[in-house]
């Protein structure tokens, strides 16, 4: 990270929860060598335009950790997760050089570990918080441009958090989640009604899998983009379906298959566990560098 002439930091951009290159959920990583605003901050993710970028401010430890700080093109968000992951990865490759077993983030809910176990990285997600649930069903139909009688009604709709909230919506098919279409203006309404968040559709893989969910999960940012791979959403998915008891067990151990609507097939894998009232959420995926290059200076 040493000062150059012209030029403020270096970047990377790789691509998380993805089996090779140009799939997964695209991030750029950027290195300050100087201090930053969180308005220079929040333009550079603007310009770059990925549903997040993160900073990491340092490469000196704090507290056993690296603090991280995470943008999407609209604001800063306390934690999301495919960031979280792509960010350790960065860091043990160019700070630790490789040699780093776990990686500790610092973020502003709180340290999160990262652990490195051959090409896989894994992250604990912190524990589950459960908010309102929605029953408006006709309204959440419109929102998605489906059918009433496609959503499930043996489980809630209903809003959880992890660090980064999603509203959860169960959905009867593959075929149903593959047709969402979200309605920007039934969305816009939808958020105001609610609470502004992401929101996760999902159902069970009926083919070859039934370990496997199919999910895709919508943002709340300007133009209501679709995520190709969402590590903080997913992680709610794993609370709610331990509260839920969607699988009728109190340990998980399986995989969302997200992105493939999009182009971009990503493989989230989720274990988690509900004992005594605790939940013990891990989400995990391999992360592949895409590229790296010099952020020139503004000057």
């Amino acid at each position: 990270m040493e000062q150059r002439g012209g030029i403020d930091m270096d970047f990377y951009i790789v691509d998380v929860f993805a089996e090779k290159k140009y799939q997964g959920n695209q991030l750029a990583v950027l290195v300050p060598d100087h201090h930053l605003t969180a308005k220079e901050m929040q333009q550079i993710a603007k310009e770059i335009d990925f549903s997040e970028t993160s900073f990491i401010m340092s490469n000196k430890q704090e507290n056993g950790g690296y603090d991280v700080r995470i943008f999407t093109p609209d604001e800063e968000v306390p934690f999301a997760g495919h960031p979280t992951l792509g960010t350790a990865y960065i860091i043990n490759q160019i700070i630790e050089k490789g040699n780093a077993p776990t990686v500790i983030l610092n973020l502003p809910v709180g340290q999160i570990p990262v652990v490195f176990n051959g090409d896989i990285l894994t992250m604990s997600q912190n524990e589950p918080a459960f908010g309102m649930k929605i029953d408006q069903l006709e309204f959440v139909a419109r929102v998605l441009n489906i059918q009433v009688e496609d959503i499930r009604t043996d489980f809630p709709i209903q809003l959880v958090s992890t660090g980064l909230p999603c509203i959860i919506v169960p959905l009867k098919a593959v075929d149903v989640v593959q047709r969402c279409r979200i309605d920007p203006v039934q969305f816009k309404r939808f958020l105001e009604t609610y609470y502004k968040c992401n929101l996760l559709v999902f159902s069970e893989e009926e083919s070859r899998d039934p370990n496997c969910l199919r999910v895709r999960v919508f943002l709340s940012d300007t133009g209501f983009y679709e995520d190709p791979a969402t590590g903080s959403a997913n992680g709610n998915l794993a609370g709610y379906l331990l509260k839920h008891r969607f699988f009728d067990k109190d340990k998980l151990d399986i995989r969302g298959n997200q992105g493939y609507e999009m182009g971009r097939p990503s493989n989230v894998n989720i274990t988690a566990k509900l004992k005594n009232g605790t939940y013990d959420i891990q989400i995990g995926g391999k992360v592949q560098l895409v590229a790296k290059g010099d952020w020139l200076s503004s000057d």
